[in-house]
């Protein structure tokens, strides 16, 4: 198999990620063959999954564009993917010019490529870390540099969370990192569900079970599980819905049934 230029010498490229996997449902080129080989046969199951990616960057883009317009100027995205069109810090700068940006991944290829799209940017940084050990992106040189955690901060975590397995308490880390950051700083946060999927149970399953296959598990929780999360934080209206429901900027009844698969909410420290 051919190693493309933006390829680190040190990934094996024979091993699908789910970095990846999200870059070729959302039409980007950073991907290999097998990688999508594994989301054709997760789409087999569930044809929708592009439109629930697009509906997750969509819901992103408002939610930091509603940061941006409560005054905050720092964002830490955490599980933050391969940069494509509308990223994160083109929305929040465009919003609040001079707003710093962090981008924190544990794939070689989203840190990567991350690195060689924001060069020269010197307001946003990458970091390579796991959500499951915040005091490592914490202590990173990159946030101590760009983030003032005396002042508020907007955390995203978006279409990360059900990547993380209960075994590795995924509450304890998004606690660490809520008291780690000053009160009036964000939660912003999709986390897939069964509920709303338009599909029974039984057939989505298939999809999961392709992700459990590339051995990275894909953890579906109940509104309630999710809900959890957002434990010290107070819930911005409309609270925990699917994502065509938040704050939309067009008609949710326009939107692919797929698109209100698993749930979105942001959240305010108080």
């Amino acid at each position: 198999m051919e190693r493309p230029a933006w390829a680190p010498r040190s990934i094996d490229i024979s091993v699908p990620s789910v970095s990846r996997i999200y870059d070729f449902y959302l039409g980007g080129s950073h991907n290999f063959e097998v990688d999508r080989e594994a989301a054709r046969k997760a789409m087999e199951f569930m044809p929708g999954l592009p439109k629930i990616m697009q509906a997750n960057r969509a819901f992103m883009r408002r939610a930091v564009r509603f940061a941006a317009d409560e005054g905050i100027t720092q964002f830490l995205d955490i599980g933050s993917g391969i940069p494509t069109f509308g990223n994160v810090h083109e929305v929040a700068q465009r919003a609040r010019p001079g707003a710093r940006v962090v981008y924190v991944d544990n794939d070689p290829v989203a840190v990567a490529h991350s690195h060689a799209v924001l060069e020269g940017d010197t307001d946003t940084g990458v970091v390579a870390a796991d959500l499951r050990k915040p005091h490592d992106i914490l202590a990173a040189p990159e946030v101590e540099r760009l983030i003032d955690l005396n002042r508020p901060v907007a955390l995203l975590l978006v279409a990360i969370l059900h990547f993380v397995e209960d075994a590795d308490d995924p509450y304890q880390a998004v606690a660490e990192l809520r008291d780690a950051l000053a009160p009036g700083s964000m939660l912003i946060l999709t986390h897939a569900s069964y509920e709303g999927i338009p599909l029974p149970a039984e057939r989505a399953e298939g999809a999961v079970d392709v992700y459990r296959d590339i051995r990275n598990p894909l953890i579906m929780r109940s509104r309630d599980e999710v809900a959890r999360f957002f434990e010290g934080y107070d819930m911005v209206e409309p609270g925990l819905v699917p994502m065509p429901h938040w704050r939309p900027d067009t008609a949710p009844e326009d939107e692919d049934p797929y698109a209100f698969s698993g749930f979105a909410g942001v959240g305010r420290s108080a």
